[in-house]
């Protein structure tokens, strides 16, 4: 930045050398009136850039919002079953903080008759365009087992699922429509 700086005084002392001397005036102010509009378009340039990126950044957070806060818990795994990611809804839903699940295998949280059921679902999901349902039962850590029902689709990446939980149980509280 301060180098751009030197460089800009350089060019506008020659340019005042220039416009000083009666046969080059002319073409010195046909240069200056040229970068000024530069100037102005650069400074457009530079207010729509802001303005973009404050929108993109407010974006950003009601998307990380929506996806945090959801209802349901949401899981992206590898075809291990192994947590690459997910929601604050699945943290609680496990039963632990976020950063301490993640490389761990969903298939650990699920009774074993589940974590298998699980593993079914996730063979058979061919295609972006398959998705696979199914109740399953979350492993008895604290209290009762608790059953989930479970939506798995493959990842757009193609390398990972994304799994869906909403807790049966959680479904009769509240009023009926």
């Amino acid at each position: 930045m301060h180098e751009t700086r030197l460089n800009s005084s350089a060019a506008f002392g020659v340019l005042h050398e220039l416009a000083s001397s009666p046969s080059t005036a002319a073409g010195a102010l046909a240069l200056l009136h040229e970068l000024q509009v530069h100037q102005v378009e650069l400074d457009l340039q530079d207010e729509e850039l802001r303005r973009s990126r404050a929108e993109l950044e407010a974006s950003l957070i009601r998307q990380v919002q929506l996806y945090d806060f959801a209802p349901v818990g949401y899981f992206t795994v590898d075809p291990s079953a192994v947590l690459r990611a997910l929601n604050l809804t699945a943290a609680s839903m496990l039963g632990s903080e976020r950063e301490q699940l993640l490389g761990q295998s969903l298939d650990s949280f699920l009774a074993s008759k589940s974590a298998r059921a699980l593993q079914a679902m996730l063979c058979r999901l061919s295609d972006d365009a398959t998705t696979e349902l199914g109740t399953l039962q979350l492993a008895a850590t604290h209290g009762a087992a608790r059953s989930v029902h479970a939506c798995a689709k493959r990842a757009p990446d193609g390398r990972h699922f994304l799994i869906a939980f909403m807790d049966v149980d959680a479904q009769g509280e509240g009023s009926t429509v």
